[in-house]
């Protein structure tokens, strides 16, 4: 299956930051558009290390209402949650009528890095697809969107990334040895992200699998996934898109504020971890 995409589909930076005010003004309007009729939304993202996750939720929620959304950045369970049934921990996460919730790493961890590193036993990660389907179902029972994206990227896209990172003083930080031991596993990882993919579609909570290699395609598409999910949603209830002289005046101005910050280099994104 990920093998087949055409991880060489890119897009001109030029072209991505002419485009990108107006889908951050979209997006915005259908996060109060959800809030005003109580849709709440839960986004995934998952993905190789290095694949851009980061950087694509932060600009992803770089102009929206910080009011209508929480971010969670998963890590491995705390001493206190693993006494619970292993989805506790994300029900406690969940969105509030009306709010959008992204998870940077999420419940597929279970059957991806503790599939592959061999944490848990394997009727464990077996148990967790029949759990997570099911898990998925209530939430979009109860109203909920839920949207799912898997960043693909190459393992020898995924090692060039690592080596920029390294050669950076200020961003090698950002490479661990665990990251260069999970890139020697990647045929592994491809195999149970597969399988992944294949046992968790599901028409209530269906997968996009967003072709990583280009940072400008990705995000273009995480967008426009995003906001054809909502509109859906909406439907009439969606808002109509502004196009008068004002809105396309004051995106000029984001665009040209986002070009300062670009030649005075003050517009890197919060540091974090290469995953």
């Amino acid at each position: 299956m990920l093998e087949n995409v055409n991880l060489r589909r890119k897009l001109l930076r030029a072209e991505y930051k002419a485009i990108l005010p107006r889908l951050q003004r979209r997006l915005y309007d259908l996060e109060k558009a959800c809030w005003d009729h109580r849709i709440s939304s839960v986004i995934v993202f998952e993905g190789w290390d290095a694949a851009g996750k980061g950087t694509a939720i932060a600009t992803l929620t770089q102009r929206l209402d910080p009011r209508g959304f929480r971010m969670h950045a998963v890590a491995l369970p705390r001493t206190y949650e693993q006494q619970h049934p292993w989805l506790w921990r994300f029900w406690l996460r969940v969105p509030n009528r009306g709010e959008m919730v992204i998870f940077d790493h999420s419940w597929y961890d279970r059957v991806l890095e503790k599939r592959v590193e061999r944490m848990i036993p394997e009727a464990g990660w077996r148990a967790a697809f029949r759990d997570i389907v099911e898990f998925e179902r209530m939430l979009a029972d109860d109203g909920a969107v839920v949207i799912k994206f898997f960043l693909h990227i190459s393992k020898k896209e995924q090692k060039r990334r690592f080596k920029e990172l390294e050669a950076d003083p200020l961003e090698r930080w950002r490479v661990s040895g665990a990251d260069w031991e999970r890139h020697k596993k990647y045929d592994r990882y491809l195999t149970a992200a597969e399988e992944m993919l294949e046992l968790t579609e599901s028409e209530f909570a269906p997968w996009t699998i967003v072709e990583a290699t280009s940072k400008w395609f990705a995000r273009r598409k995480i967008f426009e996934t995003i906001i054809g999910t909502l509109e859906a949603r909406l439907g009439d209830d969606a808002p109509g898109e502004d196009v008068s002289a004002e809105a396309t005046r004051k995106d000029s101005d984001v665009r040209a504020a986002m070009e300062s910050l670009d030649k005075n280099g003050n517009n890197k994104p919060q540091k974090r971890k290469a995953r």
